[in-house]
């Protein structure tokens, strides 16, 4: 029987492709842009957000203010999902910010006539990460395949993790520039797997707002800027424009020991998806860069600043 997916979630389009399945997915969601391939899909899911023409301060008023009144963060487009017709929608619940939530999954029931399968992935850690690349090959009927890349991307998580020695830089991970947020859910136990010893955030918790008072209490050898949804460009320009100049900043060690980075965290860090182990592989270049050097990482993952 023909196969017919949507799906809510970057990640799970990420991993459709990596099962070879593409040809069966016949709608994604705006933030569906890897591989460049997803591109050329039905778009179903789009934000309300115009996050490249808004400064981090804005972005961030404008989705409080979406959410404090009860109002969608995401819209249905109602032709392209009629026109896919799934079988099968994969979306998350990790978090209403990033990607379709709860009430998208709703509308969609309401406008199709026929119902279809809803597969729920929502990772907080790396094990779970993993075990949804297990979950998603045996609704795919695809098991095979998908031990195959559980294995591949376990081998690569065990060779950075067999090389952890000697002393761990503190490092804190931080989520928005304006206002702080921490990097919660995997960034923590990445971090961890890395080589380093993560600061104020803890594995599987959702991120929170920090102030300044805290990320000087932590005191971080090492501070990583990873913007949810942005790239390593917009990264650097964040930081240039808000923090670069900052009086209280720039008295933190990690400012004035050079230890600032800028990493691409769309691509490898915001989202539950297997690219979290490049993500993992930045981590463990940027923590112990003598020690991974000749790892080779894609271009632009990440930036000393």
């Amino acid at each position: 029987m023909a196969r017919r997916i949507v799906s809510f979630l970057p990640s799970a389009t990420e991993l459709l492709y990596e099962f070879g399945v593409q040809d069966d997915l016949y709608g994604v969601t705006h933030e569906c842009t890897f591989p460049p391939d997803a591109l050329t899909k039905p778009i179903i899911i789009n934000s309300v957000i115009n996050s490249e023409e808004l400064t981090s301060n804005e972005i961030d008023t404008k989705t409080c203010q979406l959410l404090n009144d009860g109002k969608d963060i995401f819209t249905i487009n109602e032709t392209n999902l009629k026109k896919a017709n799934p079988d099968l929608i994969i979306s998350q619940e990790t978090c209403e910010v990033c990607a379709a939530y709860t009430n998208q999954i709703n509308k969609a029931l309401e406008i199709l006539q026929t119902k279809p399968l809803l597969h729920s992935m929502d990772p907080h850690n790396m094990y779970e990460i993993m075990q949804s690349v297990t979950e998603l090959g045996k609704i795919l009927s695809e098991e095979t395949k998908a031990k195959e890349i559980r294995e591949s991307l376990e081998k690569r998580i065990h060779h950075i993790k067999k090389e952890q020695r000697g002393k761990k830089p503190k490092v804190l991970a931080i989520e928005w520039i304006e206002p702080f947020f921490t990097a919660g859910h995997w960034i923590p136990e990445m971090i961890e797997m890395a080589g380093g010893i993560n600061m104020i955030s803890k594995i599987g918790e959702h991120s929170r707002r920090l102030d300044i008072q805290e990320v000087i209490g932590s005191d971080p050898d090492i501070i990583i800027m990873m913007p949810c949804g942005f790239d390593t460009k917009r990264t650097v320009h964040e930081y240039n424009k808000i923090l670069k100049k900052d009086e209280t900043w720039n008295s933190l060690k990690a400012v004035n020991d050079n230890q600032i980075y800028a990493v691409d965290a769309n691509s490898f860090f915001s989202k539950p998806s297997i690219r979290t182990v490049e993500g993992l592989e930045i981590l463990a270049k940027i923590i112990n860069p003598e020690k991974f050097h000749n790892l080779r990482l894609p271009n632009d993952s990440f930036s000393q600043l």
